[in-house]
């Protein structure tokens, strides 16, 4: 690291520290997970492609180990292992995190809140976003661009639709890809043609989970005495199984794709959304109130939070293409200036199960990208 960037990067902490003090006086407390950390739950929750952006070893017992590319699943799994899990609590942190990104730092800072087992859902969500805003002004970047959708609209519409499990998972993954979903909606409502040589296995898999699969495929490869196939890995030709198998299981029903279709063209300012995501439901008979009842209680509670509505832009389209995420969703950008976000987050409930909760725990965060917004600044310390 040259002095001038060394420079940079200490006074981009200090920014980030003075930060990280008002979260604290506002009940978050400051974690700092271990920079190793076990690779398996970035890989199961990520998939097998962020492998190749992590800096793995193995322990003495043969465990894949990780420099950590995130504090977000870190610091989650450091509240669950402690007497504090299950119940409300709030954490902030600072710290480097380590991810192999194509002419950038592979080492970087990364600040950031974490919310855990708040019931009042539409509550903590305006929180996070108002302390999102509070962090871009602490860095002086202002006006920004603010971003959001919610997850939890799509997954209600796919429901109401009552699809075949296989097509929820699909569109569910699509949404989730964050650029796929439109270019691959009219491709599916097309039948399926011809056959191949893996029909026995697509047909096992016709409705199966991610799991289900993944052992069927570890099972078959075993048994060919192979680890991998085509350079691909057991995940990924399971991933790759299921998504054929969803695709020979009949297409996508043309009634469907319209009704995603006009949910997906829903955007703008929030209350404008909400009344066109009223008017969708009537018109479509779609049994999605009580996710629209979520998103209109939230914009509330941003009002209350002080946050100019107008300012915000809401697309039923937008997503961070994370597939832990549940719920709402947000980034910041510079205005006029941002193709790299200074703040990200948003909820995933099913994250603390998937790392080994017992019950379900509400959890919302975002993470504030420290050279973004010393970029937006020239570096100001």
């Amino acid at each position: 690291m040259t002095k001038t960037a060394a420079a940079g990067a200490t006074g981009s902490a200090a920014w980030a520290e003075a930060l990280l003090q008002s979260f604290a006086q506002a009940g978050y407390v400051r974690a700092e997970p271990p920079i190793l950390q076990p690779a398996d739950p970035f890989l199961d929750l990520s998939g097998e492609d962020i492998r190749k952006s992590l800096y793995l070893t193995t322990d003495a017992s043969g465990e894949e180990l990780c420099l950590r590319p995130d504090l977000t699943i870190p610091v989650a799994r450091d509240y669950l292992a402690s007497t504090e899990a299950g119940r409300p609590a709030g954490f902030c942190y600072l710290g480097p995190v380590f991810r192999q990104r194509s002419g950038k730092p592979t080492e970087f800072l990364q600040a950031g809140l974490e919310s855990f087992g708040r019931q009042d859902r539409a509550a903590a969500d305006a929180e996070m976003l108002a302390l999102g805003l509070e962090a871009t002004a602490a860095f002086a970047v202002g006006e920004v661009d603010i971003r959001t959708g919610d997850v939890a609209l799509f997954a209600a519409l796919i429901d109401a639709l009552d699809l075949m499990p296989v097509w929820r998972r699909r569109l569910m993954k699509d949404f989730n890809r964050k650029v796929s979903l439109t270019q691959d909606l009219e491709r599916l409502t097309l039948a399926p043609s011809g056959g191949n040589e893996y029909e026995g296995v697509l047909a096992a898999l016709a409705g199966s989970d991610r799991k289900a699969a993944l052992a069927l495929v570890t099972d078959l490869m075993s048994i060919a005495g192979a680890t991998t196939l085509g350079g691909r890995s057991v995940a990924e030709i399971a991933d790759r199984f299921l998504e054929q198998s969803t695709l020979k299981s009949g297409a996508l029903p043309r009634d469907a794709l319209q009704k995603i279709q006009r949910f997906l063209a829903i955007s703008g300012a929030p209350t404008d959304a909400l009344k066109q995501l009223r008017a969708l439901a009537a018109d479509a008979k779609l049994a999605i109130d009580a996710a629209i009842d979520q998103f209109e209680a939230r914009i509330g509670f941003m009002a209350e939070r002080g946050i100019d509505l107008a300012k915000v832009r809401f697309s039923t389209s937008f997503g961070r293409g994370v597939d832990y995420y549940t719920g709402f969703e947000f980034e910041l950008h510079r205005l006029g200036n941002g193709e790299d976000p200074l703040v990200a987050g948003g909820r995933y409930d099913g994250l603390m199960s998937q790392l080994g909760a017992a019950d379900p725990i509400p959890a919302v965060g975002f993470s504030i990208w420290i050279e973004a917004m010393t970029q937006t600044t020239g570096g100001a310390a």
